[in-house]
Parts: C-alpha cells; sequence; structure tokens
C-alpha cells in the first residue's frame, strides 16, 4: 500500500489507477488483482494504511486527563488528514477493509467512555469529535484556488484582497465579517482548529460534570 498511498499524496485519487500503480511497482496489472478487486478497495485500503500509522501515534496517550488524551488524539488525526486531503473522503467508509479506522473510533470512544456519560451521549460525542476532525481537515484540503497553485499570488495577497473586499461590504449587512477582519488575514488554519475543538471539548466537559464525571 505504501506505493499507492505515494501516489495519492502526489496527485490525488483521481491518479491512483491499477496501471498507474503496476507501473510504479514494475509489474502488470493483473497482478494487483491478487490483493484488491476494485478501485473503491484499494482507496479503502489505502486509508487504512495511513491509519494504522495514527493508531501508533496516538497509541501512548493514556493519561488521568481523558480531555488531553481526546485532544491529542484528535490532533494527530487532523495532522493525517490535513496532509492528505483525499484521506478525508475515505476515512471509515468501508469498516470492512479498514480496520484500524474502526480501531481509531474505538479508540476515541474509549476516552469518551472515561467520562461517564449515558450511552447515547456517548455515542454522539465521540461522533462529534470525528467529525469536526474529519470536517475541518477535508476543508483545509481542497484544492486552492488556481492563482495560488500556479504561484500568481501569494496566501498573504489572496487574504489581502479577500479582507478588502470584505471591508467594502456594508458592515450593517455584514457584522460578523466586520468584526473578524483584522484577525483573518494573519489567521492560522491549524490554531482555529485547536481553538474549535477546544471548544468542544469544554462543551464536552461541562455535560460529564452535570453527570457527576
Amino acid at each position: 500500500m505504501t506505493e499507492a498511498v505515494r501516489l495519492l499524496d502526489e496527485s490525488g485519487d483521481s491518479a491512483l489507477t491499477f496501471r498507474a500503480l503496476a507501473s510504479r511497482l514494475g509489474g502488470g496489472v493483473a497482478s494487483i488483482y491478487w490483493y484488491v478487486s476494485s478501485k473503491d478497495e484499494l482507496l479503502d485500503k489505502a486509508a487504512d494504511h495511513v491509519m494504522d500509522q495514527v493508531l501508533d501515534d496516538t497509541a501512548g496517550l493514556r493519561s488521568d486527563d481523558p480531555f488531553a488524551d481526546l485532544r491529542g488524539t484528535a490532533i494527530t488525526l487532523f495532522e493525517a488528514v490535513a496532509d492528505r486531503p483525499w484521506l478525508g473522503a475515505y476515512f471509515m467508509r468501508n469498516t470492512g477493509n479498514q480496520p484500524n479506522s474502526l480501531r481509531y473510533y474505538e479508540r476515541i470512544g474509549q476516552h469518551v467512555l472515561r467520562l461517564g456519560l449515558p450511552p447515547l451521549e456517548t455515542f454522539h460525542a465521540a461522533s462529534a469529535i470525528i467529525g469536526y476532525v474529519i470536517g475541518i481537515a477535508a476543508d483545509l484540503g481542497q484544492q486552492p484556488p488556481d492563482e495560488l497553485v500556479d504561484g500568481s499570488t501569494t496566501r498573504e495577497q489572496f487574504f489581502e484582497r479577500t479582507v478588502a473586499e470584505w471591508n467594502d461590504l456594508d458592515p450593517d449587512e455584514w457584522p460578523f465579517l466586520h468584526s473578524i477582519l483584522d484577525v483573518f488575514e494573519n489567521h492560522d488554519d491549524t490554531d482555529q482548529f485547536v481553538a474549535g475543538l477546544d471548544l468542544l471539548l469544554a462543551g464536552l466537559r461541562e455535560q460529564a460534570a452535570a453527570h457527576g464525571s
């Protein structure tokens, strides 16, 4: 799966074909069919291959503070998906082909179990954390505008222009956008993700406290 992951990292899921992978491996297309029956299965297994490393990186997160462990486990997955935009679309898509993704879900769930919430709230909490991580990371991993890709515009210039456009909007109609103009231009995507995660965990902390955990 290593070469499949490399192809995905370099050019995205459209570049991962049996012919391209066979060329990388130096063999024939037919040989790949011994291991997978379709491109979908190949993508699922490639995603699961990456998740094996995520599991390794989070294996030692078991402290006396379940919230710290949840935070670290979530950030590790975020970094993996942010580095590999294709991963978010295939995470836990087919748990039969993705045992490591299922194990990661179990790992998050076990940290949530330590909070002493009822089963339904435990399910909601674990799902909310994973959904937030995958959603934000996949959003950040979207293909940037062509002008950024081809280098005709820098990231700083792009945000400067965006802020200027927002500044021209009617502040009575767009009060929120005007309130964040100063911070949006130089914001850090990872800091923004962590801040949102901390808000989610703060709410979970209050919920756990209400149940006496």
